[in-house]
C-alpha cells in the first residue's frame, strides 16, 4: 500500500523525533520506519514497559469484546498478532492489519497463529477493507500512533457493521500534572535505555513519551469516538489510569 511522502526537510532523509508530529505525513513515515526497526524486540518491550502486564491487560480488552464464533473482527496495528490470536481462538474470523510489512511478518509465523487469519498491510486511516463489513475493531496500542486521530476514527465506523463495537488499548494521559510528569519521565528514562542498549539510539522508545504528550487523554479520545458518530463511548481505566481501555459503538442504521 502506497502512503503519501512527507514534504520538506522530511522528504529528503529520516525523519529525526523532533519533526515526527510536525504533519500526518511526517509522523505516518517517523512511525512505518519505527515500527519496521523495532519489530524483533517488540513484544519484549511492551512486556517490560508494561510491568509484564501487556498480556493480561490484552486478554482483559478481550473478555470485553466477547468475540462470538464466526463474528468478523478487524483487529488493527496487530504487531506481532496477540489480539488477533485471542480473536481467532474464540472462533471469530479475523483480518489482522498493521502498517509495516516486518510486523505482518512476525503475526504470521507466530505458533498460535489461526490459518485462517488474513494479515493486511494497510493504514488506520484509509482502511482497505469494504464499509459495514466487522462486528468488531480492536487494537491495541493502535489511536495513539496513528497521524490523524480523528481520520482513522471515522474510518472504524465506516467499516463496523450497525451496533459493532471498537475497543482499544493504550496508553493514557493522566490529567494531573504532577502524575503525568513522573510517568513521562519514568518512560523517558527507561526508554532511552533501552533504545540504547538494544539499538544504539536513544530516541527509539523516547517515541512512547513524546506521543502521549501530544495524545488527547482518556477523555479526549471518548470526545473524538463520539464526534466520529460512535455512541456509549466510554474509557475504563486500568493500571490507576495510566493506561485505558476505550469502548465504543457504532449506532444504528438509523443513527
Amino acid at each position: 500500500m502506497t502512503t503519501p511522502e512527507g514534504t520538506g526537510r522530511a522528504a529528503t532523509g529520516p525523519v529525526r523525533l523532533r519533526d515526527a508530529f510536525d504533519d500526518p505525513d511526517v509522523k505516518r513515515r517517523y512511525v512505518g520506519r519505527l515500527f519496521t526497526t523495532i519489530a524483533g524486540r517488540y513484544d519484549l518491550i511492551t512486556r517490560l514497559l508494561s510491568f509484564g502486564l501487556d498480556r493480561r491487560w490484552k486478554r482483559r480488552l478481550m473478555a470485553l469484546a466477547a468475540p462470538r464464533p464466526d463474528d468478523r473482527v478487524l483487529d488493527l496495528a496487530c504487531g506481532t498478532g496477540d489480539l488477533a490470536a485471542l480473536a481467532a481462538a474464540a472462533g471469530a474470523r479475523v483480518v489482522g492489519l498493521d502498517l509495516t510489512e516486518r510486523m505482518i511478518a512476525l503475526a504470521r509465523r507466530r505458533p498460535d497463529a489461526d490459518p485462517g487469519t488474513a494479515w493486511v498491510v494497510g493504514d488506520m486511516t484509509a482502511l482497505p477493507v469494504s464499509g459495514e463489513g466487522f462486528d468488531l475493531v480492536t487494537t491495541g496500542y493502535g489511536l495513539r500512533n496513528v497521524p490523524d486521530l480523528p481520520r482513522a476514527l471515522a474510518e472504524i465506523h465506516r467499516v463496523l457493521r450497525p451496533g459493532g463495537r471498537l475497543l482499544s488499548l493504550d496508553f493514557n494521559r493522566p490529567e494531573s500534572a504532577v502524575v503525568r510528569a513522573v510517568y513521562l519521565g519514568y518512560l523517558t528514562v527507561v526508554g532511552s535505555g533501552l533504545g540504547l542498549i538494544l539499538h544504539g539510539d536513544a530516541d527509539t522508545y523516547r517515541y512512547i513519551p513524546a506521543s502521549i504528550r501530544r495524545y488527547p487523554g482518556a477523555a479526549g479520545v471518548v470526545r473524538l469516538m463520539t464526534d466520529a458518530g460512535f455512541v456509549e463511548a466510554r474509557a475504563r481505566p486500568v493500571l490507576g489510569g495510566l493506561m485505558t481501555v476505550h469502548v465504543a459503538r457504532r449506532g444504528p442504521a438509523s443513527d
